[in-house]
């Protein structure tokens, strides 16, 4: 196990990194191995608190092992509701203000290119509208209209993957990017991960096809250590009783790559969560979340955003 030294990482990103990042490939294939450290560092508090972190676990893109949780106090780990997500709970008291919690990680990921559903129940879980993923007309007429050259069998999911490409646009200027809301996304045309495959989840279930979103974090493929600034996030589709990948926004951002990332999700990632309006357990007292990947900290009833830091090192 890697005690990962986040001030020491932060110097590693050299000018030659730099350069390399330009012209290194942003996936890769295969395989991929690493360390992973999640900290989340507690504020100074007055009063009691409550703290909720995601757990990643193993599935068939990634097998997981947890070598570590620090913690100031005692936590538990439960299942949330409704999809089976792991969330560590820590009740925070005032003595605990300033002090970290942290798991650590051993990852190996596969490079997936499409994956058989195995329980008939996820058809219908994914299928579902969620509070900024809704199910009405007028995406309904979008979905049909992007459709309408060919709705045979496997050709749904890649026009609606080409429409939303076409329609959209990375962009993470002015307000309400990035809260995964499809209708926000349809007006303005531009926002993060989470808005292009809200987008896209929103037409392929108006057309009664399962759409699911999972969110996690990249892990860069030009170097072998460093500080992750950021969660990313991607979905897939159900055709013929398989899941198949996809993840449009980066297709946006590496248009090189558009065609591989219509059907394939890159060993360089590492996923965390699945599903929108989660039910966790206990409850926030704001209600369901609507996707979990930074910390949720609650003082006094009310959200309050904390200090993050996201770090690996690959294994060779």
């Amino acid at each position: 196990m890697i005690r990962l030294s986040f001030k020491t990482l932060l110097c590693a990103l050299t000018f030659t990194a730099v350069t390399l990042a330009a012209l290194a490939k942003p996936i890769i294939e295969g395989e991929d191995s690493f360390e992973f450290a999640y900290r989340a560092t507690l504020p100074e508090i007055s009063e009691p608190a409550r703290l909720w972190l995601p757990i990643a676990q193993s599935n068939k893109s990634q097998k997981v092992e947890i070598t570590s949780i620090d913690a100031p106090g005692p936590y538990t780990s439960s299942s949330e509701e409704r999809f089976g997500n792991r969330v560590l709970f820590m009740e925070v008291d005032p003595k605990m203000s300033g002090q970290t919690v942290e798991v650590n990680y051993r990852v190996h990921r596969y490079e997936n290119t499409g994956t058989l559903a195995e329980n008939p129940e996820e058809k219908n879980k994914f299928l579902k509208a969620s509070s900024l993923v809704p199910n009405n007309e007028r995406l309904a007429k979008i979905a049909q209209d992007a459709t309408q050259e060919s709705s045979l069998p496997g050709t749904v999911g890649p026009n609606l993957y080409w429409h939303t490409l076409e329609q959209m646009s990375y962009d993470k200027s002015g307000d309400g990017w990035g809260r995964g809301d499809a209708i926000y996304a349809c007006d303005a045309k531009t926002g993060n991960c989470t808005d292009f495959h809200s987008y896209f989840i929103a037409l392929a279930r108006t057309l009664d096809v399962p759409a699911r979103f999972s969110i996690g974090f990249t892990i860069p493929s030009d170097h072998d250590k460093g500080i992750i600034g950021g969660y990313h996030c991607w979905a897939e589709y159900l055709n013929d009783d398989n899941w198949i990948p996809v993840d449009i926004s980066e297709a946006d951002k590496h248009p090189e790559l558009k065609d591989y990332f219509l059907g394939n999700h890159p060993a360089n990632r590492f996923q965390f969560t699945v599903g929108r309006d989660l039910e966790l357990n206990p409850s926030p007292k704001s209600g369901t979340v609507n996707y979990l990947i930074y910390p949720l900290f609650e003082i006094a009833g009310k959200q309050q955003k904390i200090e993050t830091e996201f770090a690996f090192q690959r294994i060779k």
